[in-house]
């Protein structure tokens, strides 16, 4: 056949790997690999083989159907524990082959369970016998020897463990994981998560074994929150729970962490997330975790305390871990005016350093303070509030390698050092790594055009959703804060799930949102503004409130949307139902009450520093649109999950506000009361407008208002993401680049014009001499403004799924601005995209070439030999519909006409002189 078909692998459920999975029936999905993709090729029936045990026969299912991605499993359900391999093949025709044919096999991929019963758990969480204390608590380390010699050969050994904090455990002197801040950080007292983890080829035959674990406070014991914070939210003791099954010729050999076990302190002296790590290698003792012949005796250990085993629901997640994902060479050392020493690493990132060699007389100290950006030429910590964010050795006479803290990170791009001399302790240039620390997600999306600056707008989007993707979803990764507001999340959702597969990680974290909702929420159905919820009552009172709380509703809409998975709908309905019917406090038209207060349009670039929520645009009315969209969404979620009734009093409810918004904002005309840019452009993407008509004067005004801004950003939270996509909805994509383009602050630019690697918090977190913003809350790596770069990607670059799960997919380019070249790869649930476009300028044509995945199809609309105008926009073509394989297309397309009136010109007063253009 031609263009002969190869899958790769198949996945499971949502699960980075299938290793250790929660379910005894996963759903599988297989990807085709790009090799050759056939033109217009499409399944119409599976195989799917499976093996249950080297005894067992292979069972083959027959599949009838397109259906490649979540499929059931097709076999009975599997067990705690329980291993098996499954392979695939699928069978479809093509353009150039008109019968069925089968793919190739797919190669095997291992299944295996997890401990699916609380009944599977023998061990009890562990812990030493001091008494608790409102301090930092210092990491404890725990050991256990045992002997395999007698048992017979080890056929397989797995290692089932979590903490009361975070933890590394250790066998025979090897890290059993390159997981880092595990178990991570979900809302401890429901989900806990545990990992599974194969040790055997650690384990010895012969002789003693030791299987040690160091655990530190991390979320669980930590100080967490802002205004000083609190510590030890979770507990005032910090734990070990793990479980060794080593499965031998003829038993099962387990051990449980008990009161067998011994613990010491660490010589890690404290270790906290804000603070940072105080390491004194004077008490370290390096044999701890190992069996060297010096561990024979208890010297110096101590009995352990048991504790009762965990109330909350003990979870294997899909999600993957944190990791080491990069590793990032310091650029330049430099001298402050006061005298410090600097080291710069080039780019604002989340980690860790090492420090390669170390050798200083006992008792001398190094000190490395870590933060984001330099003012004044001297390291600026004002913006870390009261973090201190520095790691601190103490040193023991001998040398110290490959040194890093073990249970921190920091957001930083500079650290200063303190206690280290170039001439006798060698070059920081070559001892000093950062080491980038995130949630190791496959990345699956990426970006790029003819112009650099929105190149590095794209990279900067992508450095700050790696810096906040760290466990949980984060709002900023340095300053006393590092929690999972759920208002940032939910605008970056669709950018998020575009660059990386967020599937896992977003939708347990949504879980966590669901139960903390009902065990902690007012009346069981408010969510808080931050998941897992460290901020006090006392503090900030539960308050309902939109685009924040709206998560529940419009986070699993855009998963949904991403990956097709109808079963995280399902899961999170629940959560959805409680939160539009008895969460939102509602006035007697049904629309929001208009006493509760709203964030509203957070970060409006007029708000004033100590204000931020101090918007242009009424909060009550951002409410009331995210209202009317979120009561849409969970109508065609009713839909989908065949909830009929829930459907059609959804649909009913969405006519009625709808109608009371109209009244309440919209003018004949078309106007909106609150006449803002964010206002409208809220109206126009949520269908707000009775008519066309109207829908044409608001995008007209909306225009209007950009060029009166001078094309300067004038939204917060609820416009920015939208600003772009409404004016290319309204007809004016030209505006949307000029906007895209522009330099001066605030803007997206500027930024990128002072030198940001990543994304800030405000527009102007840093003021054009250099200082920074003299607001208390300012970060320099917060992603929820990057989130244009959804516009980008289905914009510029002219991808967006049709369906969800991009089973159909929408490709679209709408050249504009002075960008004559875009492409983006996306890999989808069915396999890898490709779309290029470009405009040879000589020849007048506009070039496309793309590449569908098999079992796919896309509906392409090229644009026309016209400028950009509304008119183009109001009548466009149909569009072509293509299934899976290479295309080209090639349109005319008259380039000096179509950049004649380029670029757009403001509004300037006529008492002002105008200024020129300042365009990326």
């Amino acid at each position: 056949m031609a263009g002969k078909l190869f899958l790769a692998s198949p996945t499971v459920e949502q699960h980075s790997s299938g290793f250790g999975v929660g379910t005894a029936t996963p759903r599988l999905s297989w990807r085709f690999l790009d090799e050759s993709y056939p033109r217009n090729w499409r399944q119409t029936a599976c195989h799917i083989e499976v093996t249950r045990g080297p005894d067992s026969e292979t069972e083959t299912h027959v599949i009838a159907g397109d259906a490649s991605v979540l499929v059931p499993w097709p076999s009975t359900p599997l067990r705690s524990r329980e291993r098996a391999r499954v392979r695939v093949r699928a069978f479809g025709r093509g353009e150039d082959q008109p019968e069925v044919e089968p793919t190739d096999w797919s190669p095997w991929t291992a299944v295996e369970c997890s401990l699916l019963s609380r009944d599977d758990w023998i061990a009890l969480p562990i812990t030493d016998l001091t008494a608790p204390i409102d301090a930092p608590i210092r990491p404890i380390r725990f050991r256990k020897t045992f002997d395999l010699s007698t048992k017979g050969t080890i056929n397989q050994a797995r290692l089932y463990i979590t903490s009361l904090g975070i933890y590394r455990a250790f066998i025979n002197g090897r890290e059993v994981s390159d997981h880092c801040l595990a178990p991570g950080w979900t809302s401890y007292r429901y989900r806990l998560n545990y990992q599974t983890l194969d040790v055997g080829p650690l384990l010895k035959q012969d002789g003693t074994n030791v299987i040690a674990i160091e655990v530190a406070e991390g979320w669980y014991a930590t100080r967490l929150g802002f205004l000083g914070g609190r510590r030890q939210l979770y507990g005032d003791k910090i734990a070990a729970l793990a479980q060794l099954e080593v499965r031998l010729e003829s038993e099962t050999f387990s051990l449980g962490t008990d009161s067998t076990w011994a613990c010491q302190p660490s010589a890690i002296l404290k270790s906290e997330y804000y603070d940072g790590e105080v390491y004194d290698a004077r008490e370290e003792n390096p044999d701890w975790n190992s069996n060297s012949p010096d561990k024979t005796s208890n010297s110096g250990w101590h009995p352990v305390q048991e504790l009762h085993f965990p109330t909350a629901t003990l979870v294997a997640p899909d999600a993957p871990p944190v990791r080491i994902t990069e590793e990032i060479k310091p650029i330049s050392v430099q001298q402050t005016p006061l005298g410090k020493t600097i080291v710069d690493f080039g780019q604002n990132l989340v980690g860790r350093l090492r420090v390669s060699s170390l050798i200083k007389p006992s008792g001398a100290r190094v000190v490395l303070t870590h933060a984001e950006v330099l003012e004044n030429g001297e390291l600026a910590t004002r913006p870390l509030r009261i973090a201190k964010c520095t790691d601190e050795i103490v040193c023991a006479g001998t040398e110290l390698t490959d040194w890093s803290p073990q249970y921190t990170f920091h957001g930083f791009r500079y650290v200063q050092v303190d206690g280290w001399d170039e001439e006798s302790d060698g070059s920081l240039l070559a001892n000093l790594t950062a080491l980038v620390m995130h949630t190791d997600m496959t990345r699956t999306g990426w970006f790029s055009c003819s112009n650099q600056m929105v190149n590095q707008l794209h990279k900067n989007a992508l450095w700050s959703m790696r810096g906040n993707f760290v466990s949980i979803p984060t709002d900023c990764p340095q300053r006393d804060e590092r929690l999972g507001w759920t208002g940032d999340i939910q605008i970056f959702t669709p950018s998020a799930s575009f660059l990386y597969n967020t599937a896992g990680m977003l939708g347990e974290w949504l879980q966590d949102v669901a139960v903390e909702q009902f065990h902690e929420g007012k009346d069981g159905c408010i969510p808080p503004f931050v998941v897992p919820n460290v901020i006090s009552k006392e503090l900030w009172p539960p308050t309902p409130q939109a685009q924040w709380d709206d998560v529940v509703i419009l986070g699993p809409w855009a998963l949904y949307q991403s990956y097709g998975d109808t079963d995280i709908l399902r899961r999170q309905y629940d959560s959805m139902l409680a939160w539009i019917d008895r969460g939102i406090q509602r006035g007697p038209d049904r629309l929001w009450d208009p006493d509760v207060w709203q964030l509203g349009d957070w970060l409006d670039p007029t708000a004033p520093p100590v204000e931020p929520g101090d918007a242009r645009t009424n909060g009550t009315l951002v409410a009331d649109a995210f209202l009317v969209r979120i009561t849409s969404v969970i109508s065609q979620i009713s839909q989908i999950l065949g909830e009929i009734a829930d459907s059609k009093r959804f649909s009913q409810d969405l006519e009625r506000l709808k109608t009371a918004f109209q009244t309440k904002y919209i003018a004949p005309s078309g106007l909106l009361v609150g006449d803002t840019q964010t206002a409208l452009s809220l109206a126009i993407m949520f269908d707000l407008h009775a008519t066309a008509e109207q829908v044409k004067v608001a995008a007209n005004r909306l225009v209007n208002l950009v060029r009166l801004a001078q094309f300067r950003v004038a939204t917060g939270f609820a416009g920015t993401p939208i600003i772009t996509h409404a004016l290319t909805k309204g007809g004016y994509p030209q505006m949307a680049y000029r906007m895209l383009l522009e330099k001066r602050c605030p803007s997206w630019m500027y930024p990128i014009t002072m030198g940001a690697t990543t994304m800030w918090e405000r527009w102007d977190s840093m003021l054009p001499d250099g200082s920074i913003n003299p607001g208390e809350m300012t970060s320099f790596n917060h992603y929820a403004f990057g989130s244009i770069i959804n516009w980008l990607h289905s914009t510029v670059a002219g991808i967006s799924p049709l369906l969800p799960g991009w089973k159909e997919i929408r490709v679209h380019p709408i050249p504009g601005g002075n960008i004559t070249s875009a492409e983006a790869v996306h890999e989808t649930p069915y396999g890898r995209l490709e779309c290029r476009w470009k405009i040879e300028t000589d020849e007048g044509v506009f070039m496309l070439d793309l590449l569908v995945p098999p079992n796919s199809r896309a509906l392409v609309t090229l644009p026309r030999d016209e400028k950009l105008s509304g008119q183009h926009n109001r009548e466009q073509q149909e569009g072509t519909r293509v299934g899976s394989g290479r295309h080209r297309f090639e349109v005319p397309f008259d380039w000096s006409k179509y950049s004649s009136d380029w670029p757009p010109k403001p509004r300037i007063p006529i008492m002002r002189q105008p200024e020129p253009d300042c365009i990326a």
